[in-house]
């Protein structure tokens, strides 16, 4: 394992960095999935079934990694996907991520259970912001999450739609995880053996899920676990009704996270979404569910060129990037991706995670032929043929 951020030279050292910082549940957390974790290993072996075929030859002294997403040009084809419960993995949370995503001039999203309030990301970075929305059953808490997110100059809502009940988070089952976590004899001695988390933890900022804090105790003043809080307290009767409502209130650029079958994704164009996330939430809702980059070939066959397609999940290698690229995505995010990154050493964490991907995305496309990502096309991978 390496003990210091410079030694990390890729995803799995910066978690493998993470599991020495932080306390047990919370490396599970982050780690974790539902049930037995098949979908999530999936996701990223997903990628392993294609193969590059590069070109030669190109002239690819200057490239550009540049991609246009919901109006908005960013510097990297990757960006910070929304995750929850930032200032749990480092004290800096949700703040540290934003300046490290100004930095490389990508999107960064925060999400309905974050950690630090929206208007202060708006007063701390000037680059593109994304807002992830649960729809919660209480609608007054929905209004205002929507209004906060306006108000503190958020251009895009992003609507998570495959959390409609908790997934199956054995591992967060076995260790005990809770937001805000609880203190037992077993999670003080995980507190107590890493001492810097600790000390950061209990003696600065506290805790809180700064867009809920004012209308629920769950998460911030009570104990609970995730996959609780996603079944007691998200509304388990929305429909897309609810969500073309949400869209119009909105107002601005809209998306929906959590789409993985081609005819959901026609009913995101039919109701005029500017984007959709092909995600899985990482597997850590259904388990033996198919990977986003499985699914991808078959959602652009049918809405490819209506709508924007983001690949969300299992990316760890620049390499990942370029294959859905090459099969016609339009962008790709990761959560664990600079999370582990974050845990690790806080904003220089995610600098380190971003860095690492710009490094490979960078030394893949001249290896590949490329100087603009819009070069990379589907004939540039073949799938791998297996015997039954």
């Amino acid at each position: 394992m390496p003990r210091t951020l410079k030694n990390c030279h890729n995803f799995t050292d910066l978690k493998d960095l993470a599991k020495r910082r932080l306390p047990g549940p919370l490396y599970h957390y982050i780690d974790g999935a539902a049930e037995d974790e098949t979908t999530y290993r999936r996701n990223t072996e997903s990628f392993m079934d294609v193969d590059l075929v590069p070109n030669v030859l190109a002239g690819v002294e200057n490239i550009d990694m540049s991609v246009e997403v919901m109006g908005y040009k960013i510097d990297l084809p990757i960006f910070c996907s929304p995750t929850a419960l930032q200032r749990l993995f480092h004290h800096q949370g949700e703040r540290g991520v934003a300046l490290a995503a100004e930095k490389f001039n990508t999107l960064f999203g925060v999400s309905s259970l974050g950690t630090v309030k929206l208007k202060d990301i708006d007063d701390l970075i000037k680059t593109p912001k994304m807002f992830q929305f649960y729809f919660h059953k209480d609608r007054a808490l929905n209004d205002s999450m929507i209004t906060m997110a306006q108000e503190a100059n958020f251009e895009i809502l992003t609507l998570t739609v495959d959390t409609i009940t908790g997934g199956n988070r054995e591992r967060d089952l076995k260790t005990g995880f809770t937001t805000p976590p609880k203190l037992t004899p077993k999670s003080i001695f995980e507190f107590a053996s890493k001492p810097a988390w600790a000390l950061n933890y209990f003696f600065r900022e506290k805790f809180e899920l700064s867009q809920l804090s004012s209308h629920v105790n769950e998460g911030t003043n009570i104990a609970i676990s995730v996959g609780d809080y996603f079944s007691t307290m998200l509304d388990q009767s929305m429909t897309w009704d609810d969500v073309i409502k949400l869209k119009e209130n909105w107002g601005r650029k809209f998306c929906l996270k959590g789409i993985m079958s081609a005819s959901d994704a026609r009913k995101a164009v039919e109701m005029k979404a500017d984007a959709i996330m092909i995600s899985n939430h990482g597997g850590r809702q259904l388990d033996g569910g198919r990977s986003p980059f499985d699914q991808l070939d078959e959602i652009l066959q049918e809405v490819g060129g209506e709508i924007e397609v983001i690949l969300d999940g299992g990316i760890q290698r620049g390499t990942h990037v370029l294959k859905a690229m090459a099969m016609g995505a339009t962008a790709c995010s990761g959560g664990r991706m600079y999370l582990f990154g974050l845990a690790a050493a806080g904003q220089k964490g995610v600098e380190k995670a971003l860095g690492n991907m710009k490094i490979e995305i960078e030394r893949d496309m001249k290896l590949m032929g490329v100087k603009n990502l819009k070069d990379l096309k589907p004939h540039m991978l073949r799938k791998r043929q297996f015997l039954a």
